[in-house]
């Protein structure tokens, strides 16, 4: 049975494309899935996606994903540095997660330089424009895999 990851993408990703293209460059959300979706087929996984501007529906998502996912690869978007809800719903699932953004959440204003999400995950990769969805798939698979 292959590996099945969940992708949960936060608020305003699905601007991507428009919306500040000198911080999120120009790639659109639907880009970055057909890239998503492209490596899975290489490595042999399951994707389902989801893309929510609601905090309830992302904690929901995560909740139903116990006992279907073997991991969970995030963009919580703005709600890394505000959601407490959804760094309890990534630890309550116990699912490996890798945190990922699009900019580099360091070199940004300061209160972005927190993640509640960071903590419960596996690990997080910032900074690499699409390639940090593509490494984190990657790495995601490689922790499922051992």
């Amino acid at each position: 049975m292959p590996i099945r990851i969940l992708v949960v993408h936060g608020p305003n990703l699905d601007l991507l494309g428009r919306r500040e293209p000198e911080t999120y460059g120009t790639t659109t959300l639907e880009e970055i899935n057909r890239s998503l979706e492209t490596l899975a087929t290489e490595l042999d996984v399951e994707l389902e996606i989801a893309q929510h501007a609601s905090e309830g529906a992302i904690v929901r998502t995560i909740g139903e994903a116990l006992d279907r996912f073997d991991g969970i690869l995030i963009n919580p978007a703005a709600y890394t540095h505000t959601s407490v809800a959804i760094r309890d719903a990534v630890a309550a699932v116990g699912i490996p997660t890798v945190e990922v953004h699009l900019s580099n959440i360091h070199r940004r204003e300061e209160f972005r330089h927190h993640s509640f999400i960071a903590g419960v995950a596996a690990g997080q990769i910032s900074g690499f424009g699409v390639q940090s969805y593509l490494l984190g798939l990657r790495a995601l698979v490689s922790l499922c895999s051992s």
